[in-house]
């Protein structure tokens, strides 16, 4: 009757010992820096002003100027990936972090996608600046719906982007999110 217990008793000194270790270590370790974090203020009026700016001279000529993307964007064929999404509501910038789509125009690509795949997105490290980057994502975002803006808000860290008074009006996702969620379903492999 008292191996059960012994048991416990050693469990318990081990995972002590452990955590121990592991704080000891980590007091031996360099503090890490905190990872940057990009974040597009669409309530920023300056910086949206800006962005409008920098979107008509690198982004419309594929994206649209309305955002409205290239026709047949959303088409999944041989062209699938080579035509640009719009940036509008019917898109799907807004399903993606801040800090994913900064990274997107930055690199031509998101975050998970290896640097050696083709991608049709131009990378623009080299002729914008990040605040450039940011004040093109905040002109986007400017333009959503406030459900648009409120769905993305909740993907960023400390739900960064969170309309000013969304908590105070009534508001609801546009009828073409249906369409665009429905589309995901269809073309997700089916998982057991």
């Amino acid at each position: 009757m008292r191996a059960p217990h012994s048991r416990l008793a050693v469990a318990l000194v081990v995972a002590v010992g452990l955590g121990a270790g592991a704080l000891a270590a980590g007091a031996l370790l360099p503090p890490r820096a905190p990872a940057t974090v990009h974040f597009a203020d669409a309530d920023d009026m300056t910086l949206v002003a800006s962005g409008k700016q920098v979107y008509r001279q690198h982004c419309a000529g594929c994206h649209g100027r309305y955002l409205q993307g290239q026709p047949l964007w959303q088409l999944l064929d041989k062209d699938a990936g080579r035509r640009a999404p719009a940036q509008d509501e019917t898109g799907h910038s807004w399903q993606h972090a801040d800090e994913d789509l900064f990274h997107a125009i930055k690199y031509g690509r998101f975050p998970p996608v290896a640097s050696d795949e083709p991608s049709s997105m131009p990378a623009f490290e080299e002729r914008l600046g990040d605040r450039d980057i940011l004040a093109v994502l905040a002109f986007i975002k400017a333009r959503w719906p406030l459900g648009i803006r409120v769905s993305q808000a909740l993907l960023n860290p400390d739900y960064a982007g969170m309309p000013a008074g969304a908590d105070a009006v009534e508001w609801r996702l546009p009828p073409t999110c249906n369409v665009v969620l429905q589309r995901q379903r269809a073309t997700a492999p089916s998982g057991g």
